[in-house]
């Protein structure tokens, strides 16, 4: 199927199909119920699942590929953002247009911050990389303020020209659209106590991440793949060989700089807001975070660490001590008090300490990551199946 053998054909359709039903897969407790809290399908926190997804998918193919740590890969989230705000305000409120010019915009700004980094290796990259976002972000904030905003971020105004689409009238600020189609509609659907939301700028954004994911299935099967698997594995014997690795290296960090780029446009289309923190070092840190807990190098790992991340960071940390009482409140007092100064640490305001446990224990049992697990498991449960076909074998039929 488009190209794939029938293992990558089956995991994108799974992929597929998990993220057509996210609404419904994510919202698993009734409206009413305590646990509903726990529910995570929201459009902005689903678009936002799909999106870091996104730019963890894009991240993989430099870092799992070739193994070059870049910790600048959020100058390329936020070069997406301004490209996609700004073509907002000069020509119109379509989304393609923005989403076009975020990814050549950051493919470009990848090209040169890729050309001078990539001269050095290990370390030595991913502090010049570093740097080069940590100047992105600091011009952002004071000498392209006249681009950016500044600290107040670039925003839409009445008065912009949007050269291409009708004059406005209404007195309010236009909605980005697909061709007339607002990202902002959306419907609910009650099914007795449930309540599930359907939003357009979601399924946007699912298709984009569809179509990301996809082309990183080619890349990954590609010879182009192979050549970056060799330049991970040893880069001074494929020089012995006579091939110059700096093109390929070059090119996957181009490509890893347009889907970051993508992923920023994304997030301008819905919400056409860009802001200088979208380029700090902490956004860089994440996407290294999402690929390492998921699982670098693999397909589907960069996509749940980011689910995984954006979970705690939006729903984990609303956990705070009046919802602790509530769970623990049958007890008494004394052990209840106990408990909730127990779990308090590790929750809301706190979720950083639970997230880096989670990290430390992923990295120490789990070096693949998420998807390492889920292979262990399914292993476990072969394994016990052929164990119990074998007994079944063995067992000799009464006389």
């Amino acid at each position: 199927m488009f190209g794939l053998n029938k293992k990558d054909s089956a995991l994108l359709l799974l992929v597929a199909i998990l993220t057509m039903l996210a609404p419904f897969i994510l919202n698993p407790f009734p409206s009413d119920s305590g646990l509903a809290q726990f529910n995570a399908g929201y459009p902005d926190l689903m678009q936002r699942f799909v999106i870091f997804g996104i730019f963890a998918i894009g991240f993989n193919i430099l870092f799992g590929l070739t193994g070059y740590l870049s910790f600048g890969h959020a100058a390329f989230l936020g070069v997406g953002s301004y490209s996609a705000v700004w073509m907002f305000k000069l020509l119109s409120m379509n989304i393609i247009p923005a989403i076009v010019l975020s990814v050549a915009i950051a493919g470009l700004f990848a090209l040169v911050i890729g050309y001078v980094s990539l001269r050095r290796t290990g370390i030595y990259f991913s502090i010049l990389t570093l740097a080069f976002a940590q100047m992105s972000f600091a011009l952002a904030y004071s000498v392209l303020t006249p681009i950016t905003n500044g600290e107040t971020g670039l925003q839409l105004s009445l008065d912009d020209p949007r050269i291409l689409d009708s004059a406005n009238t209404s007195g309010s600020l236009p909605v980005t659209s697909l061709f007339g189609l607002e990202m902002r509609s959306s419907f609910d659907l009650v099914v007795g106590p449930w309540s599930f939301t359907f939003s357009v700028g979601y399924y946007i954004c699912a298709i984009a991440m569809l179509l990301a994911f996809y082309l990183s299935i080619r890349i990954f099967r590609s010879p182009f793949g192979m050549m970056l698997r060799a330049i991970k594995s040893n880069q001074q014997r494929l020089n012995y060989t006579g091939l110059n690795p700096k093109p390929y290296t070059l090119a996957a960090f181009v490509i890893s700089g347009m889907y970051a780029g993508l992923a920023g446009g994304l997030l301008a289309s819905m919400d056409p807001l860009a802001g200088a923190e979208r380029m700090q070092w902490t956004a860089s840190g994440e996407v290294v975070l999402m690929t390492i807990l998921g699982g670098v190098g693999t397909l589907i790992g960069p996509v749940l660490g980011a689910g995984l991340i954006k979970y705690f960071e939006n729903i984990f940390s609303k956990i705070n001590d009046t919802v602790l009482h509530g769970w623990f409140g049958i007890l008494p007092d004394g052990i209840e008090d106990f408990l909730v100064s127990i779990i308090h640490p590790f929750v809301g305001k706190g979720w950083h300490l639970t997230l880096g446990i989670i990290f430390m224990l992923v990295v120490t049992f789990l070096p693949g990551g998420l998807v390492e697990g889920g292979q262990r498991i399914a292993r476990l449960f072969r394994s016990k199946k052929k164990t119990d076909g074998a007994d079944a074998a063995k067992t000799e039929p009464a006389e």
